[in-house]
């Protein structure tokens, strides 16, 4: 008796962990994107890559902080699959924005969230910074509220891009 108590143990916890391994995954929400200069991407298209969404404001101490970080993460993780998805708040004026990134020279995908949509869609984002880790497979990793752990970042993109 105590030996098919034992196994049907281990069979639950066998069948919990497979579970969660292929079913409960936190998938990133599916949005559309647009970049300052009219680019499109959404969720799907970027599935393959390694997604930094960034939620930033250049009214934001902290964001303003991160953002030459983020840039050199894009320099050094670009080429080897990172993409980096910068949205800037909706109360962030359209021209704020795009005198930021033309003063910083951001090399990255920066969007405008007019209406809020994709902040609502990542879970009604109200502090900046936000940021989230998407894997591969579009499972979201890690999420920072507030200025990023860079050595954990760097840490998850080796592992996840190959150091």
């Amino acid at each position: 008796m105590k030996k098919v108590l034992i196994a049907l143990l281990a069979v639950a916890v066998i069948g919990l962990v497979a579970y969660t391994l292929l079913f409960d995954r936190n998938a990133a929400p599916q949005v559309s994107y647009t970049s300052l200069s009219g680019q499109q991407a959404d969720t799907a298209s970027l599935k393959g890559k390694v997604v930094l969404v960034n939620f930033w404001a250049t009214s934001c101490s902290g964001c303003v902080e991160e953002m030459p970080e983020i840039k050199k993460l894009h320099q050094q993780y670009g080429a080897r699959g990172l993409q980096i998805m910068a949205v800037a708040m909706s109360y962030d004026p359209p021209n704020y924005v795009q005198a930021f990134v033309q003063q910083n020279q951001l090399p990255f995908f920066v969007a405008l969230d007019g209406q809020g949509s994709i902040a609502k869609a990542f879970g009604d984002i109200q502090l900046a910074p936000t940021t989230f880790l998407i894997d591969k497979q579009g499972n979201i990793l890690k999420r920072y509220v507030g200025v990023m752990d860079f050595k954990e970042v760097h840490q998850i993109l080796n592992q996840q891009l190959g150091a």
